[in-house]
């Protein structure tokens, strides 16, 4: 999937991204990069408001698992179970959020999991940055529920 079809699949399906005019900076098989404009997720002290930054991150997130089930083919019904969201500076303009699979993350078990029990787990982290700076982290477990589940 190229980066306009995942930012058109997102807009479509999950409308909070169109309304936060998340895109789609690149596609990758082990990091998706989503960016966000400062507008539509401004806070009352002109900075981006705290359930942006972290609605954003869990979207890059979800995102790269989403499109890793696809590519193995194993279209999966992907949800948040946890998450947690560590802010480190204030973003006062456009930021972006990297996904990437914890270093940890055992991808080949999660994968014979989903396929042998119908449903996985697996962590993901997301990096908000801003300006050059690291402006978050996030952490999130994602559970898959396989194709019998959908």
């Amino acid at each position: 999937m190229t980066a306009a079809e995942l930012e058109t699949y997102l807009h479509n399906h999950i409308p909070l991204s169109r309304a936060m005019a998340v895109r789609v900076v690149s596609v990758a098989d082990d990091r998706i990069m989503l960016g966000a404009p400062l507008a539509p997720n401004i806070n009352h002290r002109d900075t981006v408001f705290g359930g942006s930054a972290a609605a954003v991150a869990t979207l890059a997130a979800w995102s790269l698992l989403h499109l890793r089930l696809t590519a193995a083919g194993l279209p999966s019904r992907v949800v948040i179970q946890s998450s947690s969201m560590d802010y480190l500076a204030p973003m006062a303009t456009d930021f972006t959020a990297a996904a990437v699979l914890e270093p940890t993350a055992d991808w080949d078990g999660f994968i014979r999991m989903l396929t042998r029990k119908g449903r996985a787990r697996i962590a993901l982290e997301a990096e908000l940055v801003c300006e050059g700076q690291r402006a978050g982290l996030f952490h999130g477990e994602f559970v898959a529920f396989g194709k019998d589940r959908l």
